[in-house]
């Protein structure tokens, strides 16, 4: 008896499709590139594609399946809203068939270190963790975020419901592996910031004591030196010093100087101290026993673990029961003569500037535009300069300006119009360096770099006007080449030495495809060309003089594959919209097909107020809350 795995399931989940790996036809006339380098980092590969964001991860599976180091995604809510491009309530069990498709390929592009950050509100934020839980594995969940998105100032409007209003968001957060030596590890550090003098205020209102309030104004003379082992039996060098020389914030406002004046004056001395029982802190205490009220100890040491680990530090320590010294500048940063308050970020984000969101990046998005101060936070977390970005549900195209301006590498898909009309011209000014919003100033962004735009590639197979499956005529033999290269899992890279080689699986297995009739002649030339060492998949049409059995022993170095008919069975060609509309939910197929006079049901796509004619983009073609 096997065991039962607890898992979601509903109406439609076994349904899976069997989607045609398109290949990606770059247009030149959109891609774009700033005129001259900026810096020597700038990044130039990135990609933009136009079309249904199923197909398209399909596409860049085989490419960059564990090359993607962060994915943030923010899929259509199923908020039971009406929007200019869809309507966005759908039964729970179909938003879940479409969202799994999607999170099974989107993990296959993770690095083994990589993180998926989704972005939803409550109306599905349950079902979505625990569909992640199932593709992911319970054990690689990392984090829920809790996000202010809303501001509730105000009196409450007419036609408010009887519930609280929505202002907070959820991000889940998980990761590809957390259990290897190779997985995720932790994410980088990362502060929130706030103005100290706005905290000090709020303590003191609060009857709350604010503890950054000592300063040393003079360490005093060197007295001796001793050296104090820690538990591994290494050294801790420890300096005794005398006659020194400290007073408060509150005497030097005392004293005539401002509040603010004095901390700006004195940061890099001001402290506060602790009791706190630490493994050095027992071994110096055990022995110097106590402190004269004007002597200090300065020990330094190199930890073995932690966040200094491997790196030469030095710790304070004062009064008569060698108290710790813990520096207002190691959670403070001193701008100018202003001063902010760093602390580590945590599942509660907020802060983020959310009037005037709908301008950012110079496009107007009125609704489901996400701050670009909200994704510099993301990728700050989960990745590094130079490591790739991806964004599936590309809205306004936030995601992509963002990772541009911080150096990271990046991939977007969009189906939606506001690809051509907001995406394209919002990163246009990012990369001449005319966007002077949003993160840019936080980045030190000038400008440089570009991106290459793309489209899907119509399918592969088409029927002809006899109902016959052929190869589509709008392919050309490189486009041919290239997608069954792709169906066969070669990669394709065409040889401008040996006319038969159009991809290589290995270093010694190649393939070969062609629209010719091929004969015996022409096989066993191609088969001496080749060589007994390498192997060659032949794709052609067709060949005569001989059976498939016969080609086989008499080529051992050949593989012959007709076309289309190799191809027939492998996907569902001529599917180009995996979405929302009526007609491709699961339970379609048991409606009567539709009449070319019939309306087309609505289509659910990408965000903005109001309903649609029915030839808008679809919902998950295109994507719904978006960045």
């Amino acid at each position: 008896m096997s065991k039962q795995k607890l898992e979601l399931t509903w109406i439609g989940k076994e349904k899976r499709p069997k989607l045609e790996p398109r290949i990606l036809l770059e247009d030149p006339e959109k891609s774009y590139h700033a005129k001259h380098r900026v810096t020597e980092s700038d990044i130039f590969d990135n990609r933009l594609i136009f079309g249904d964001n199923l197909l398209a991860l399909k596409a860049l599976e085989q490419e960059f399946s564990g090359r993607v180091k962060c994915i943030y995604i923010d899929p259509p809510y199923n908020t039971g809203q009406a929007f200019m491009h869809y309507d966005d309530g759908l039964e729970h069990s179909i938003w879940l068939s479409l969202m799994k498709e999607r999170f099974e390929i989107l993990r296959r592009l993770l690095t083994t270190d990589g993180v998926l950050f989704c972005q939803l509100n409550d109306d599905e934020a349950a079902y979505c963790k625990v569909l992640l839980d199932e593709v992911f594995g319970r054990n690689n969940f990392i984090n829920q975020v809790s996000v202010k998105m809303k501001q509730t100032a105000g009196a409450s409007g007419g036609g408010e419901d009887k519930r609280l209003k929505k202002n907070i968001e959820y991000i889940l957060i998980y990761s590809l592996d957390r259990d290897s030596a190779t997985g995720f590890q932790k994410f980088n550090d990362v502060y929130d910031e706030e103005d100290l003098f706005e905290i000090i205020d709020e303590m003191e209102e609060s009857g709350k004591s604010w503890k950054y309030t000592s300063v040393l104004l003079d360490k005093g003379r060197f007295i001796e030196e001793r050296i104090v082992l820690d538990g591994s039996g290494e050294d801790i060098r420890v300096k005794k010093y005398k006659g020194i020389k400290r007073t408060t914030i509150n005497a030097l406002v005392r004293g005539g100087a401002e509040r603010e004046a004095a901390y700006a004056d004195n940061f890099e001395w001001i402290f506060s101290d602790t009791n706190a029982q630490t493994s050095i802190r027992t071994r110096i205490m055990d022995d110097f026993v106590s402190l004269a009220d004007d002597e200090l100890l300065v020990a330094e040491y190199t930890p073995r673990s932690g966040r200094d680990k491997g790196t030469v530090v030095q710790h304070y320590y004062i009064s008569p029961t060698i108290r710790r010294v813990i520096w207002l500048k190691d959670t403070a940063e001193k701008r100018g003569r202003r001063i902010v308050k760093l602390e580590k970020a945590g599942t509660y984000w907020d802060g983020f500037p959310l009037n005037n969101l709908t301008k950012e990046g110079g496009v107007q998005f009125p609704n489901g535009k996400k701050p670009e101060s909200l994704i510099r936070k993301i990728l700050e977390l989960a990745t590094n300069p130079g490591d790739l970005v991806l964004d599936s549900f590309a809205g306004s195209g936030t995601t992509g300006a963002v990772a541009h301006k911080m150096g990271r590498r990046w991939i977007m898909v969009e189906l939606g119009e506001h690809c051509h009309t907001h995406i394209i011209p919002r990163l246009k000014k990012v990369i001449d360096g005319e966007d002077k919003g949003g993160v840019t100033e936080a980045a030190g962004w000038q400008g440089g770099g570009g991106f290459r735009y793309y489209k899907l590639a119509p399918s592969l197979i088409v029927n002809d006007r006899w109902g016959m499956p052929i190869i589509n005529p709008d392919y050309n033999a490189a486009m041919l080449a290239e997608a069954l290269a792709k169906l066969e899992g070669f990669t394709y890279a065409p040889s401008e030495a040996q006319w038969w080689r159009h991809g290589h699986s290995s270093e010694r297995d190649f393939i070969y495809v062609t629209t010719q009739n091929l004969s015996a002649e022409q096989l066993q030339a191609l088969a001496d060309e080749v060589g007994g060492d390498q192997s060659l998949l032949v794709c052609c049409s067709a060949f005569h003089g001989l059976t498939a059995a016969q080609a086989s022993e008499r080529w051992p170095n050949l593989t012959l594959k007709k076309i289309p008919k190799m191809v027939l069975a492998r996907c569902e060609w001529g599917h180009d919209d995996y979405s929302l509309n009526v007609a491709n939910l699961p339970m379609a197929n048991l409606e009567p097909p539709l009449s070319h006079a019939t309306p087309r049901p609505p289509v659910l796509s990408r965000k903005g107020r109001g309903r649609q004619a029915a030839s808008m983009p679809d919902l998950f073609g295109d994507a719904g809350e978006e960045a």
